[in-house]
């Protein structure tokens, strides 16, 4: 059993580690109990995570937009306020931040809150490079004794993942022999918005930026609602990796929490014409990963923007399934959504003898809600579904598709290293360059 599912089970039935927050014989109802809480971006996703931290005490707010930052004031009106991240880090009583930023800041909001000794909830994606996941996981992993560090892939939580893991790994496909995701958003752009009128006073675009290469202001990177608007700017390069950081790390992520899968050995990538200024809308990559303690080594692909996987039968038509998983064995297949799942035996072999259900006792349990296990988890265990060792392996692995894809060839990677052993210009494409005063790991 893999370590996030024990501890799941653990949970479920010890009277300590994550039930700690309900015990008052621990005190944990006292105020001196609570986490004093950074949120970074107040609206949008930020928004999302106002009831969740109620419960605590959030001393910080920071947003690069003032209109923002006054509207979670309003609902948390004893907090400092600040429009700059790297100020807002350094106020003293801090114990944990939530970051809801911009994608091209995730992975530094993420090392310089553990390199300050704080608990730290990531929305996804938690790197916008190869660099950004490996830095972020090698200062995870110095400081996992002490730190609890979730990323925010909520849908994690929903039960089906478990059911998911348990058809897989109780074989009720067989042997696992592939596996693939795919999500059908499309977003065109032509490339980056060509300069239009001036910031408005309450929008600090500097700090917006923040360490992308500078780009003039344009109202249109704006214009979308609260929860919707990084679809506004997330396909461009220099702000985001389109739909492989967005909804792939969303769809992966039921794929990744099934196959316990290690970084791969290659990757290859297809797609729309490269464009310097813009992810593409569609795309597939293939990867190969090793074999692990239950399975043999297996072959994982995305796809995305209309590029679709060979349906397992000519009456399952995949398209209707918007972000989905599939898993193929070698005594049939598994199709699934977030919330749903269909087996399909193939052969004549696969008449499910094999395979046993586990019993109402022996299920993996739930969940619950995805930002009060981390919560919970500052608290007490440390222990977390979505850690940043297992989040910034399968976006690695994500973002890595998207280097094959940009050098038009497949490519061999070394995970221990994290290098690409046979092709230069793939190399440099694993980082990102920054302006100057950014600085990744600070």
């Amino acid at each position: 059993m893999k370590r996030r599912h024990f501890v799941k089970s653990l949970a479920a039935t010890s009277t300590g580690m994550l039930l700690l927050p309900r015990t008052p014989l621990f005190g944990a109802n006292a105020p001196s109990n609570k986490l004093n809480i950074a949120l970074l971006g107040t609206w949008g996703r930020g928004e999302a995570h106002f009831d969740a931290i109620s419960s605590e005490n959030v001393v910080a707010l920071c947003d690069v937009n003032e209109e923002h930052l006054a509207f979670g004031a309003k609902k948390f009106p004893g907090a400092k306020t600040y429009v700059d991240w790297r100020k807002c880090l350094e106020q003293k009583d801090l114990n944990a931040v939530v970051c809801c930023t911009l994608d091209h800041t995730h992975a530094f909001v993420a090392n310089w809150a553990m390199n300050r000794g704080l608990h730290i909830y990531c929305e996804k994606p938690l790197a916008n490079s190869v660099e950004e996941a490996r830095v972020v996981r090698a200062n995870y992993l110095k400081n996992k004794s002490k730190l609890a560090t979730q990323v925010g892939t909520q849908r994690h939580a929903i039960e089906n993942f478990n059911r998911v893991r348990e058809l897989i790994r109780d074989g009720a496909i067989g042997e696992l022999q592939e596996a693939c995701a795919w999500g059908n958003r499309q977003l065109p752009k032509p490339g980056y918005l060509p300069a239009q009128g001036e910031p408005p006073s309450h929008l600090h675009y500097d700090l917006w930026l923040g360490p992308a290469p500078f780009h003039p202001y344009n109202p249109d990177y704006f214009s979308g609602k609260s929860g919707m608007n990084c679809l506004q700017w997330n396909m461009y390069w220099d702000f985001g990796t389109g739909q492989v950081g967005d909804m792939g790390s969303h769809t992966m992520d039921l794929l990744w929490n099934a196959i316990d899968a290690s970084l791969p050995t290659s990757a290859e990538g297809k797609g729309d014409p490269v464009n310097p200024d813009v992810s593409p809308v569609r795309l597939e990559t293939h990867f190969e990963n090793p074999a692990n303690d239950w399975r043999p080594a297996i072959r994982t692909a995305w796809y995305q923007g209309g590029a679709m996987p060979e349906s397992p039968s000519q009456y399952v038509d995949l398209k209707k399934i918007g972000h989905g998983a599939m898993f193929e064995g070698s005594k049939g297949t598994l199709v699934a959504d977030f919330s749903t799942r269909v087996l399909i035996p193939s052969k004549n072999t696969a008449d499910l003898t094999y395979y046993k259900p586990r019993t109402a006792a022996t299920v993996i349990p739930p969940l619950g809600d995805f930002q009060k296990e981390w919560i919970n988890a500052c608290k007490g265990s440390l222990k977390t579904s979505c850690d940043f060792d297992y989040g910034s392996k399968l976006i690695e692995q994500m973002l890595l598709g998207l280097v094959a894809y940009r050098v038009g060839k497949k490519i061999a990677y070394d995970g221990t290293t994290g290098h690409v052993t046979d092709n230069p210009e793939a190399n440099e494409l694993l980082r990102r360059t920054y302006r100057p005063g950014w600085t990744l790991n600070g």
